[in-house]
């Protein structure tokens, strides 16, 4: 990875035009260009992520952007700091959130981006910063600590091996891991295929794979399921129907219908695994555009790359409270494993609250390993 020599800071400074929005948006292709695990994000995601009009997210909270710049102008370093209501609302905490971040490797700029966030979180009556969190935890969120010898899958952070030590000089502490496992082609265990077997018999089970052709019916039982299997989750807050909806329709543009089961007892819902082909290995040839000179050069690239891909992300499994603990949780990994066998050579299943045991003994009773680890962090205000 590239060094970068710089300036001592000068004071950070929140974003307030449409070239420092360029600026903050840009810093991280700057940073890691010559990280061979580093994808480029598109920047047209980017930039939803970042626009108030476009993502549901700033219905009910805010976020403010600060960039931390060199004596000779350079942008070094950027943060978000991010007051989302609903997830003190429905943890009944003051709880401030940080984001986004980026930072050449020097703890007195991330200590001032640090400090920023914290100020700003603070004079709105917050008393914790926790993160990253780019905005809620139903986005990208964690911190890379352990795993850094492999690019990330769809939808997870990547950050190189110095970040957490910025973290950390930034005050900054432990407030939960994140685990990420690995499962590759293999056939299952005779024995996990008589126990899925048994358990789908026993509570006349239903498995199916998404019906596309019933769009937003479907979106509607699995965000039945998400917020009844995810409720009492540490750091999980509802999304609002704009917010999955939202969601839903980005994901379709790259979903597989064969990697997305339901489970259900009579009409009712009751479990869903969802898996993503990982996007990850195609965006490197578009290096984080769909246009170029006015051309789709990116996007002719990519739709060549995307026909590559041969391995997923497993990005939700969850059953209902009432049939959880009943083995439902490996038919679905067994269902999803039947049908991308052919086509996916590898599954990530990410992300898993460290404490989660249950569904680590389901993961690992697979055959599936833990690969990664994620972090977020807290500190008081």
């Amino acid at each position: 990875m590239q060094s970068h020599p710089h300036a001592p800071a000068q004071a950070t400074q929140p974003v307030r035009s449409r070239r420092e929005l360029t600026q903050f948006v840009e810093l991280p292709y700057h940073l890691h260009r010559d990280d061979p695990h580093f994808v480029p994000p598109l920047r047209s995601e980017c930039r939803r992520l970042l626009d108030r009009r476009r993502n549901p997210f700033f219905a009910y909270g805010e976020a403010e952007l600060f960039v931390a710049r060199s004596d000779d102008g350079r942008v070094v370093g950027r943060i978000a700091a991010v007051d989302n209501p609903r997830h003190n609302d429905f943890h009944r905490a003051r709880d401030g959130f940080f984001g986004q971040f980026e930072c050449v490797d020097d703890p007195a700029v991330a200590r001032d981006l640090f400090e920023a966030a914290a100020a700003w979180l603070r004079r709105r009556g917050l008393n914790s910063m926790m993160g990253p969190v780019n905005f809620t935890t139903n986005d990208e969120c964690g911190l890379l600590v352990d795993g850094f010898d492999a690019p990330p899958c769809v939808l997870m952070p990547y950050n190189p091996p110095h970040y957490p030590a910025l973290l950390e000089a930034g005050g900054l502490t432990k407030a939960k891991d994140l685990l990420a496992f690995e499962r590759d082609g293999r056939p299952y265990d005779d024995r996990i295929v008589r126990i899925a077997d048994s358990v789908q018999r026993r509570h006349r089970l239903r498995v199916r794979s998404l019906d596309l052709r019933d769009f937003n019916a479907e979106t509607a039982r699995i965000k039945h399921i998400y917020d009844q299997a995810w409720q009492e989750n540490w750091g999980f807050t509802p999304m609002t129907d704009k917010e999955f909806t939202a969601l839903a329709r980005r994901l379709r543009k790259i979903a597989d219908p064969s990697l997305v089961h339901l489970a259900e007892v009579g009409d009712e819902p009751v479990g869903v695994i969802l898996a993503l082909p990982d996007l990850n290995q195609a965006l490197p040839v578009a290096h984080g555009r769909l246009t170029r000179f006015g051309l789709p050069i990116g996007a002719a690239r990519l739709a060549r790359a995307v026909r590559r891909i041969d391995r997923a992300r497993c990005v939700l499994l969850g059953v209902v409270a009432e049939f959880r603990g009943r083995g439902i949780e490996a038919v679905l990994m067994r269902r999803l494993h039947e049908a991308g066998v052919t086509s996916y050579r590898g599954i990530e299943l990410s992300w898993s609250l460290e404490d989660n045991h249950a569904i680590h003994r389901t993961i690992t009773a697979v055959g599936a390993t833990h690969t990664k680890t994620y972090r977020i962090y807290q500190r008081s205000l």
